[in-house]
């Protein structure tokens, strides 16, 4: 069969080089290699190469379908987890609508238009109406200190209509009422309870005045506390000691002696306006076009 490469070169040494009984010696050259006989290699380079990115594939695939499958489980955590939130916020009481705000009609006065309570303020009317808090406190004890440096002669009035509150919000608007030059009158309209009628009959001596149909009550501060036992003693040392305060201030306001004060502040103690002037909590009652027309019936007393 014909060799498709090139023909091998031979050489057979002259007589003279060999012996008697040596076979000529040939020396054959290395036949060349062939584009045929180096594209088997390469074929199979190739065939590796192509299962490796086979794969490599495979397993791009695989890591590709495995960050789908935890998308999708973190897509369905988030919507169970949105499920019941939605569903705590239909559980939940729906807060109340918040009320509009509050317009206050306006008034003419000679620097143009002013609501009606910088009018009052104008006039040295103060209201003190609802719970008495830090904040009430700050506005009433601002109030009183602009209106004394206005002029430290005339009188302010202030209207109570208050259940009562913080003891140490009250404090600081009576020491405030004490510490002005100017007179504090005090009128009760509606109810003055608890801290609401300390400061009633806090006012200055004279001026302390109730519309007929008000409601005056007294009783002693309210209080409680929690945590350690010694901590609670303390809280209930210091509630005995703020009543010892309070008793020996309203027994100054109405004349009445401390043991009558501490017994009759040991339950609510409801009075009229009648029963409040009597007791000393106020001066006068302002006459109305019903009072003293219309005179209360008497008191039922406790079954």
């Amino acid at each position: 069969m014909p060799s498709t490469g090139a023909p091998a070169l031979s050489f057979a040494l002259p007589a003279s080089a060999r012996g008697p009984t040596q076979a000529p010696v040939q020396v054959h050259a290395a036949p060349r290699t062939t584009a045929a006989a180096t594209a088997a290699p390469l074929t199979s380079l190739q065939q590796g190469s192509s299962l490796a990115c086979l794969g490599l594939a495979g397993s791009c695939a695989a890591l590709s379908l495995a960050q789908r499958r935890r998308r999708a489980t973190k897509q369905q955590q988030a919507d169970r987890r949105a499920r019941r939130t939605a569903l705590r916020a239909e559980e939940q009481p729906q807060a109340p609508p918040t009320a509009p705000p509050r317009i206050l009609p306006t008034v003419d006065s000679g620097d143009g238009k002013l609501d009606v309570m910088s009018k009052l303020l104008e006039d040295r009317i103060i209201i003190m109406a609802g719970e008495v808090k830090d904040e009430m406190a700050q506005v009433l004890i601002a109030q009183m200190l602009y209106l004394a440096s206005e002029d430290p002669e005339a009188d302010i009035t202030m209207y109570i209509n208050s259940p009562g509150g913080s003891v140490s919000a009250g404090l600081a608007i009576y020491d405030t009422m004490q510490f002005i030059p100017c007179d504090v009158a005090t009128v009760c309209f509606g109810m003055a309870a608890s801290m609401g009628s300390f400061l009633l009959a806090g006012g200055t001596k004279g001026k302390r005045k109730s519309l007929p149909n008000s409601r005056i009550m007294i009783h002693q501060p309210l209080g409680g506390a929690q945590g350690q036992a010694v901590d609670v003693r303390i809280q209930a040392q210091e509630i005995l000691f703020m009543r010892e305060i309070l008793n020996q201030h309203l027994a100054d306001f109405t004349g009445q002696t401390q043991d009558t004060i501490l017994k009759d502040c040991d339950r609510d103690n409801f009075m009229t306006p009648e029963e409040a002037k009597v007791y000393g909590l106020i001066d006068d009652i302002i006459p109305t076009k019903s009072w003293p027309r219309i005179q209360k019936p008497p008191r039922p007393g406790l079954q």
